[in-house]
Parts: C-alpha cells; structure tokens; sequence
C-alpha cells in the first residue's frame, strides 16, 4: 500500500507474538488512510501490566495500570508513535467486557492509533467519539 512504512511489534518482559500481522498491518493503514493521514513509523511494544504501570507512573506521573499508553512523534499529517499495550489487561478486559482476547487487543491497538491521529477520550463526549470510531475500524477488520 505505502511503500515506506514501517511497522514494528515488540516484546517487553513477557512473551507475546502477533497473530495475523500482515492483515493487521493493513488494516492499519486503511484506518488511518481513511482519516486522511499517512503512515511514517509505528511501533507496538507488548508488555505486562508491571512494565506498563512504571512508564504510566515514570513518564505521566499516573499511579494507576492501563492497557494502553501512546507516545506521539507525528508530524503534520504523517504518523509516527510508540504505542505500549499491556497484555496482562487486555487478557482481564477481554474477560470484564465479556469479549475475546483478540477482539480486544484489536479494540486496544486501534485506540492507540485514534490517539496517534489526534482522538481524545478525556471527556463524555470525546469517550463516545472514540468508541464509535473504534467499532467503525473493528468493523474493517477482515481476519
């Protein structure tokens, strides 16, 4: 699809590997085409909640766990970011929001991407927006 995009997956302190990632990777690069913005570098770094609590404490002075914190390096319409998810909260939200594990690190990898293009939830009104856009892109999803 973009010739110099760049997709990257990692492992920090646990042991995970993504399934499907090529069907992933462009099903990323459809969501944010769809919003009129280009790929430059994204990367995905999987870890536990442990890993994730300590950068949310470290680097946003959040005491709380999350499943999910972004780091945004994107330049005018072009994407670049970092995105943490925290796989030890995905496998306990799949189960509260009685989903499956990967219906939810999906929900989860897109959410960082909204984030990346410039989606808030800090409000009602912005946590709906997400939402919808959420299941919007779930709904392109084709694995």
């Amino acid at each position: 699809m973009i010739e110099n995009t760049i997709f990257s997956f990692f492992s920090q302190d646990i042991s995970f590997s993504l399934d499907n990632q090529k069907s992933i990777e462009n099903w990323i690069l459809l969501s944010i085409s769809t919003e009129d913005k280009s790929v430059g570098e994204i990367t995905y770094i999987f870890c536990s909640d442990d890993y994730l609590y300590q950068i949310n404490l470290e680097c946003l002075k959040h005491d709380t766990y999350t499943d999910v914190i972004t780091f945004n390096y994107c330049v005018d319409d072009i994407i670049f970011g970092d995105i943490f998810i925290s796989i030890d909260r995905i496998k306990e939200n799949a189960i509260t929001f009685n989903t499956n594990f990967n219906n939810e690190l999906h929900r989860v990898m897109i959410h960082g991407i909204l984030h990346l293009i410039g989606y808030n939830d800090k409000s009602e009104k912005e946590k709906r927006m997400m939402r919808s856009k959420e299941d919007f892109y779930l709904s392109l999803l084709d694995i």
